[in-house]
């Protein structure tokens, strides 16, 4: 049987012109774009402990996961640094709405885009006692 084996790409409308929403992640999570104007992530590219994995996940309708956005969506980035992202991002006037929080799978952060989506960042680690904070 046939099944789903990974996320091909996240897809998103801007509220305005999209290059300006590209051009802040650029800015501020360095994601370049391509000629095209999208951004590949390539596994390869990624060097956690997890060796690579993408999650996938649904919430309640009254869950408060996203807020304060008012977004059906979230999107979690992986990162290579959380606490260098977290630094670049204050230096740049970036408000950090939580974190870094630390657990078993990783330090995690939150911030919003200018569009007032809510954004995840991840430093993966392997889930296990070492990684406890």
């Amino acid at each position: 049987m046939a099944k789903v084996t990974g996320v091909g790409g996240v897809f998103f409308l801007s509220q305005g012109e999209g290059k300006a929403l590209s051009s802040w992640y650029e800015k501020h999570l360095h994601m370049r774009p391509e000629e095209f104007g999208g951004v590949i992530l390539k596994w390869e590219d990624d060097t956690a402990e997890d060796e690579g994995m993408t999650v996938w996940h649904t919430a309640d309708r009254d869950s408060d996961w996203f807020s304060p956005s008012t977004s059906a969506f979230m999107i979690n980035y992986r990162v290579d640094d959380l606490e260098a992202m977290v630094n670049q991002l204050t230096a740049a006037g970036v408000d950090i709405l939580q974190g870094p929080e630390y657990y078993e799978n990783g330090a995690f952060a939150w911030i919003m885009d200018p569009e007032g989506n809510k954004i995840e960042l991840w430093e993966p680690k392997i889930w296990d006692e070492k990684n406890k904070r």
